[in-house]
């Protein structure tokens, strides 16, 4: 299968370009930054992979790297900031159209459980500081404005009549690798969802049919990071 990931070089989108290229699939990995592109912290030669330099905002080069692929996987991803953001909804804007002219009809897209507000606060298992301090912090702002484009690109997906699955995990941190995660439609009572098994779960998406034109949740439940750690990583952007 040709596989073309958007965010290629993010850490959920290296993981998944390394776990398709694992499962056979001939792989054309989309970032900004080509010369920084990286698996395993080192250099990558595969004649599976082709590493393409690619800006989101650019519909022709978009439409460039769409052209020739069976699935379109977006691990597209920034940090959280004040300022707004449009890189969700601006690439997969680009991306679809893409996937129209081209006749791709299969599209996993990385969202997140925070999106939308009707269902943020379901997960009601993690403790007052959790739920009525943290999430709060998190998603009302330093994370308003990502989340807020998370779902202008839902909506965007939603509309179009392709094969999509938007994917909702929850807060994300590292595993050495894939674990027996757990997934469902629209949402999960779980707070964390390791990027391993994300890369994982996406993959398994684009391979096959499942939650075909709907949202899916996906958790890790075997173990789970600090809640400093996942601030630290995640809301503030250090390792």
């Amino acid at each position: 299968m040709n596989i073309v990931v958007f965010g290629a070089n993010g850490g959920t989108g290296r993981l998944l370009v390394r776990q398709a290229l694992d499962a056979g699939h001939t792989v054309t990995a989309v970032t900004r930054h080509p010369d920084a592109f990286a698996l395993d912290n080192t250099s990558v030669t595969d004649e599976n992979l082709t590493v393409l330099a690619t800006d989101v905002f650019d519909p022709n080069a978009v439409d460039t790297a769409v052209a020739g692929h069976d699935v379109v996987l977006s691990a597209l991803g920034v940090p959280y900031g004040r300022k707004p953001i449009t890189v969700y909804s601006a690439g997969v804007t680009n991306i679809i159209a893409a996937m129209k002219r081209h006749g791709i009809r299969r599209l996993v897209c990385v969202s997140s459980s925070a999106t939308d507000p009707a269902t943020r606060y379901h997960d009601t298992g993690g403790g007052f500081f959790f739920e009525k301090v943290l999430k709060p912090i998190i998603t009302k702002t330093m994370g308003k404005e990502l989340y807020a484009d998370m779902l202008r690109m839902e909506h965007l997906v939603q509309q179009s009549d392709l094969d999509f699955t938007i994917v909702r995990p929850s807060g994300l941190f590292a595993t050495p690798g894939v674990t027996a995660y757990v997934d469902g439609e629209i949402e999960l009572p779980e707070r964390y969802t390791s990027r391993a098994d994300l890369a994982a779960f996406m993959l398994r998406l684009g391979e096959g049919d499942e939650y075909s034109r709907t949202s899916a949740a996906v958790a890790t439940v075997s173990t789970h990071p600090r809640v400093i750690d996942l601030i630290r990583q995640e809301a503030l952007g250090r390792s």
